[in-house]
């Protein structure tokens, strides 16, 4: 009889592993399998684990989805079937503007962003000219943004800049509200400005680059990336993803930017991506974040979706768990973890922990 989520095997580059065999406890894992089909209000829709390099439990679960906001009714979800990751989209552009720096496409974060529009020139001011490139990827650039109401609101700022004509013009143009480097403010504004500077500095669109800079190299071959109504990229929330190719990511971190032993981006660009800035749990398009197990606290990495997308990454226990989800009404990206953090924090963790510490002497 097969474990307690036992992968099934699928031509993508993963190896699988029985849990015991990279150091963990199958019965905690068996007690997470249990609790999600106990837990069908909570509308998860899968959880990847690996541990050591190795795929050691993955679960889905039929629920409720979306396509980008588009309804799609009850799903099946499995181990080849795409899923929104939404804001998880942030972090997948901080990895492509590694890429474009480790490749001297662009000169460094420190560099103005409006030398990347001079078409928008017409809208410059000192200062809006003090944003930099780093101040995009740690949305601190001061700009005004307001992305905490629903995206239902007609009012929110993602909703209009996806509706804007002209949605680069569209970001450039709000005031700036406060220097740079001062306050944080969350901002898929600031995202899709550094699609829009990625797209100058590779002379082809964004999902293209991507598709062969990132993804092809990590075998990641079925990927969609929706396009907002005014026909740009949905830099800041349009990719889908297969679980396990998330998990593919959260390898690549673990693994200091290399797949199978290909360099993909630096091992450089990943800490630095991950060290908090203005905010004390935002890097450049990354979380980062503290699990407490019993007396234990453990620092992790993450990226995070609306609705429940996360690829969680702990690298003291080579460790990368991805979970998705369906709860995409639910508003507060930064408070409606609970549930994804209690999946790592109150199962995977302990079954690499406990079995850690039963092998003390």
């Amino acid at each position: 009889m097969p474990a307690c989520g036992a992968p099934v095997s699928v031509d993508d580059g993963w190896e699988i592993a029985e849990p015991s065999a990279t150091g963990m406890q199958a019965s905690k894992l068996c007690e997470l399998a249990r609790y999600l089909d106990s837990s069908p209000q909570d509308n998860i829709h899968g959880v990847v684990v690996v541990q050591d390099g190795r795929l050691v439990f993955e679960k889905y679960l039929d629920g409720d989805d979306q396509r980008w906001g588009v309804q799609l009714g009850v799903t099946r979800h499995g181990p080849t079937v795409r899923h929104d990751v939404r804001s998880v989209t942030k972090s997948v552009i901080s990895l492509l503007v590694g890429i474009a720096i480790d490749r001297q496409l662009i000169a460094g974060v420190d560099q103005p962003v409006f030398d990347f529009f001079p078409e928008y020139a017409s809208l410059r001011t000192p200062e809006k000219d003090r944003v930099l490139l780093r101040h995009l990827l740690a949305m601190s650039s001061g700009r005004a943004w307001n992305e905490h109401l629903p995206y239902t609101d007609p009012d929110n700022s993602e909703r209009l800049m996806a509706e804007a004509e002209d949605p680069y013009r569209y970001v450039l143009e709000q005031p700036v509200r406060s220097p740079p480097d001062v306050v944080w403010n969350y901002s898929g504004g600031d995202t899709q400005l550094l699609e829009g500077i990625l797209r100058a500095v590779v002379k082809q669109p964004v999902d293209e680059f991507a598709g062969e800079a990132l993804f092809a190299p990590l075998g990641i071959t079925d990927v969609e990336w929706i396009r907002m109504p005014n026909g740009h990229l949905a830099a800041a929330s349009g990719l889908r993803l297969r679980p396990r190719d998330m998990a593919k990511l959260g390898q690549l971190y673990l693994d200091d930017g290399k797949w199978h032993g290909r360099q993909i981006v630096s091992a450089t660009w990943l800490h630095e991506s991950a060290k908090p800035r203005v905010s004390s749990s935002y890097g450049y398009q990354w979380w980062t974040g503290l699990s407490v197990v019993g007396e234990k606290v453990v620092e992790r990495v993450e990226a995070r979706g609306l609705g429940g997308q996360r690829i969680f990454i702990v690298p003291s226990s080579d460790l990368v768990v991805v979970v998705t989800g369906g709860s995409y009404i639910k508003r507060g990206i930064e408070n409606e973890g609970e549930i994804t953090a209690g999946i790592l924090d109150n199962y995977v963790l302990p079954a690499v922990l406990a079995e850690q510490a039963a092998r003390l002497p």
